[in-house]
């Protein structure tokens, strides 16, 4: 399975974004996603999961309320639409995807290169 994240740029503080994780592979429906992030100088953290069917999804308190987590298995497309969009948001996006538990922030197999998100204040 190989990733590839896009829609990340710059916004401005309380704007919104979407960013995309599109996946290659037949084999990309059966796996849990999630998005990542690394900010300048921190560890990565883990923002938000997807289970294969989309019925269950998990947040980071950080942005729980904010995003939203959604795929589509047709498209081989996973998504993660961002609003209220603060500073501290500002990162390098990541998608990843394995067979783990819906939440998990590890043990993932795959993974797509960065998309950054820029939020100014």
């Amino acid at each position: 399975v190989q990733l590839q994240a896009s829609g990340g740029g710059l916004v401005q503080a309380g704007g919104s974004l979407r960013l995309s994780c599109a996946a290659s592979g037949r084999t990309f429906s059966r796996y849990t996603v999630a998005w990542f992030r690394q900010a300048p100088g921190k560890e990565r953290e883990f923002v938000a999961g997807i289970n294969w069917s989309g019925s269950s999804t998990s947040y980071a308190h950080s942005v729980k309320d904010r995003v939203t987590i959604s795929r589509d298995n047709a498209k081989n497309m996973v998504y993660l639409q961002m609003n209220s969009l603060k500073p501290e948001d500002t990162a390098v996006y990541y998608c990843a995807a394995g067979y783990v538990a819906v939440g998990s922030t590890n043990r993932y197999a795959y993974w797509g290169q960065g998309t950054l998100v820029t939020v100014s204040s």
